[in-house]
């Protein structure tokens, strides 16, 4: 009993994207389909998990659903397959997971309750200058 040898073909993988590549490459899916309210988090230093986050909203669960698939689309292109993508389904909020970034598309009122922004930028400014003052009381 001979078996005849197989040949699997595979590549070297190339490097990864960097991390400022990929948010380019995101910048430039979201754009393309219009995504409102775009903000870029950059998250280095407050968690392992990602370099930068991207919180996008669409007008409606086709248009979510649209950006998110674009932002894969985009990713693609660089060779970079996505580490996971979430909530597509309902598409009120999808997750795209492509290792130093996450895209979080939302809805105007599921980004509104969650309120990402502000749970990973809090203590980023410096306090502003509200002290109260003893000499400008009423």
């Amino acid at each position: 009993m001979t078996s005849t040898a197989q040949v699997i073909k595979t590549r070297l993988p190339n490097p990864p994207p960097s991390a400022e590549v990929l948010l380019e490459s995101v910048q430039a899916a979201v754009a393309e389909l219009k995504a409102n309210d775009v903000v870029e988090i950059d998250v280095r230093g407050k968690t392992s998990v990602c370099d930068f986050m991207v919180v996008a909203s669409g007008t409606s669960t086709r248009h979510v659903k649209a950006i998110a698939d674009e932002v894969v689309r985009f990713a693609k292109k660089l060779d970079c397959q996505p580490l996971g993508v979430e909530g597509e389904q309902e598409a009120e909020w999808v997750l795209v997971d492509l290792g130093d970034v996450v895209v979080h598309v939302m809805l105007p009122r599921v980004r509104e309750f969650y309120a990402l922004e502000r749970l990973w930028t809090v203590g980023d400014e410096p306090p502003g200058d509200h002290e109260f003052d003893a000499d400008e009381r009423l």
